[in-house]
């Protein structure tokens, strides 16, 4: 059945022209047009689909018009077959794993009449939908198609002229919306506002406007105008983590502060919903979306900044022991902070133990942070003007002088490897790094995270762990799992560590960007290598999956890789060419703690969430979310103007 048009409707119309004679059948006809009207403004109310002026009332009435919400459609199964037909589906994003039940289309009531069933569908990925015979399950055929949000469709199910032949076929009877159509327009947005902002910027730095301004503001106003660089002054405070107090030096890198706000945004904009796509949400398993990218580039800036404190504070004259008992009672403040955080009953009274959740984003940060900054305590030189250049190990001298921590970090690896792969977990093969649930068709169904989830359950106990994992999306899973788990613990230290040692480099290559930017590169490529070798260049068939709720070695390797090489990309264009000031990213990097704290706590209060007209829609979700992340922005950029830093 294709899709009907206008003019075929029109002429399947029972309207005619009447020419009343009377007054009785004029108020009749009055009547049945109000009743009419009536009708047609009451439809238009609860039908959720909106009709495009194309829709047929052939096809109004072919279809029910089932509510549908956000990243679903509408499918019309057609059963022409003379026995019932047994319909089930599966995500192409769920690897290996067992059809779902979707529904049972009867046969026809006689033939060439077919039996019709209505089922709601997900448009966010493609699926496969599989019809078989019941009771005998005799596979009939198999559909592939991505449905698209709000659209109306018919599979058709019907013989051939072979025995034996079955023809399935999907055709539209209602075209989808196209839901991308809002984040473009936002793009544009805000690429708009960037380039007013810059074209200003130059006007404001040319020699007419400063004249201009001098006249009709008078010189102070004018220097102060000019040197804002539009919300963006320049302060000789150096880059700190919020984490570290600002050490005693007037260098300062831009850079470092950008990139940590650039994370810090994105992490924002993700946790407040990110406008209900599917690519801003953490992947169900294996592989990586948007939202998956933030979180280690936060923990990779966070050792990069540990680098240039530690050796700032020692150069200063402090102690090893001093930092070392600041860099404890800092993470411990960290972890306490976190758990406050994701658990969020603080407003309805004191916390349960029963239920409370340890793990976190922050308490993840704390560990790595105290992890990361000991290691560096004990082997952080405080001046590396001493050591020369000339010798034959010199081009390795970022790495040789501090091999004491490597060492320590390539065991903590080992014992990841170790518990990973070679611990007994009861019931699911040893090594197991799979969802659980309906994956590996449905084998192990309780297995969800290996040996991370069995740890976890050990040390911290089942309701001290989050309870709705992203696997539940697309794999069905039904057991606790925590993607801030103790095991994967071990990879973010690896992840900060990463971090440091970029921070190592532009230490002893502080007054040469062209060796910062070509090791940086260097370790990119290097650790792009190790990714391709452990995943295979593949989703899910390498040895070593991407995975953001194991935190893989993978995963880490992957996503340092890309630190890298965003890190170039940001160090070249702000601190070296000073193309960009680095705003609006600036503000948040540099009040890092309190944007994201602030930004948990206040999430459901007005003006970061409001109630919506339409909560199944994309456009009003992302517009929330878009002018929430930007509050914070605004927020911290006021801060910045103030000179007001939360560090702890």
């Amino acid at each position: 059945m294709g899709k009907g048009t206008l003019k075929e409707d029109t002429k399947s119309s029972s309207f005619v022209e009447v020419k009343p004679k009377t007054h009785k059948e004029m108020a009749q006809l009055e009547t049945n047009n109000l009743f009419y009207l009536a009708a047609l403004a009451l439809f238009a109310a609860v039908c959720v689909v909106p009709l495009t002026a194309e829709t047929s009332k052939a096809d109004i009435r072919h279809h029910k018009h089932l509510p549908l919400k956000m990243d679903e459609a509408l499918l019309r199964v057609n059963n022409e077959l003379e026995t019932e037909v047994l319909v089930s589906w599966k995500s192409d994003r769920c690897y290996q794993c067992l059809y779902q039940q979707l529904g049972v289309v009867p046969s026809g009531p006689s033939p060439g009449l077919p039996s019709s069933v209505d089922f709601v569908v997900d448009t966010q990925h493609e699926i496969t939908l599989q019809l078989n015979s019941t009771p005998v399950s005799l596979e009939f055929c198999k559909v592939q198609f991505h449905f698209g949000e709000h659209g109306n469709y018919s599979l058709w199910v019907k013989n051939l002229n072979e025995p034996g032949v079955v023809n399935c076929s999907v055709v539209t009877d209602a075209d989808p919306v196209n839901s991308y159509i809002p984040i473009l327009v936002a793009f544009f947005i805000f690429v708009g506002m960037a380039l007013v902002f810059a074209i200003g910027r130059r006007l404001l730095g040319t020699d007419v406007m400063r004249g201009l301004i001098l006249r009709i503001g008078g010189s102070m106003e004018t220097e102060r105008l000019i040197n804002s660089e539009l919300g963006s002054p320049r302060i000789e405070t150096p880059v700190t983590d919020n984490i570290l107090p600002p050490p005693a030096s007037n260098r300062r890198l831009r850079s470092l502060d950008t990139f940590r706000g650039i994370s810090l945004v994105i992490m924002v904009f993700v946790n407040y919903g990110g406008g209900r796509y599917w690519f801003f949400r953490h992947e169900s398993w294996n592989g990586l979306t948007v939202a998956d990218l933030v979180f280690p580039w936060f923990v990779f800036i966070m050792g990069t900044s540990i680098a240039l404190s530690i050796n700032s504070l020692l150069r200063a004259g402090l102690s090893r022991r001093s930092l070392l008992r600041k860099v404890v009672w800092r993470s411990m403040q960290l972890f306490l902070i976190g758990v406050f955080v994701i658990n969020p009953n603080y407003c309805q009274g004191a916390l349960s133990w029963n239920t409370l959740r340890i793990p976190g984003v922050l308490q993840r940060l704390a560990w790595s942070y105290l992890v990361v900054a000991s290691l560096d305590l004990l082997v952080a030189r405080g001046n590396l003007d001493i050591f020369t250049t000339e010798a034959w190990w010199s081009t390795a001298l970022d790495i040789l002088l501090y091999w004491p921590a490597w060492l320590c970090v390539l065991l903590l690896e080992t014992i990841w490897l170790f518990l990973t792969f070679l611990l007994p977990v009861p019931d699911c093969p040893t090594g197991y790094l799979g969802p659980g649930g309906i994956g590996d068709m449905g084998l192990y169904p309780k297995c969800t995270g290996g040996a991370a989830a069995l740890i976890d359950r050990w040390l911290l106990g089942t309701n001290h762990i989050y309870q709705s994992p992203s696997s539940r999306v697309v794999y069905a899973t039904y057991v606790p799992y925590d993607p801030e788990g103790v095991l994967g613990s071990i990879n973010s230290v690896l992840m900060a560590f990463l971090g440091l040692q970029a921070g190592k480099i532009i230490l002893h290559y502080r007054d040469l960007p062209t060796s910062i930017i070509s090791r940086f590169l260097l370790w990119g490529l290097f650790l792009g290598i190790i990714s391709a070798v452990l995943t295979k260049c593949s989703t899910d068939q390498g040895f070593i999956p991407v995975n953001k709720n194991l935190w893989s070695l993978s995963y880490v390797t992957t996503l340092a890789c890309f630190a890298f090489v965003l890190l170039v990309l940001v160090y070249y264009t702000v601190d070296v060419k000073k193309w960009w000031s680095g705003a609006p990213f600036y503000y948040p990097g540099m009040n890092s703690i309190l944007v994201y704290v602030g930004h948990e706590v206040l999430e459901d209060y007005f003006p970061f969430r409001w109630n919506m007209t339409n909560s199944q829609s994309h456009t009003e979700h992302l517009i929330q979310n878009l002018f929430a992340t930007s509050c914070w922005v605004f927020i911290s950029y006021i801060l910045y103007r103030k000179r007001i830093f939360w560090k702890i």
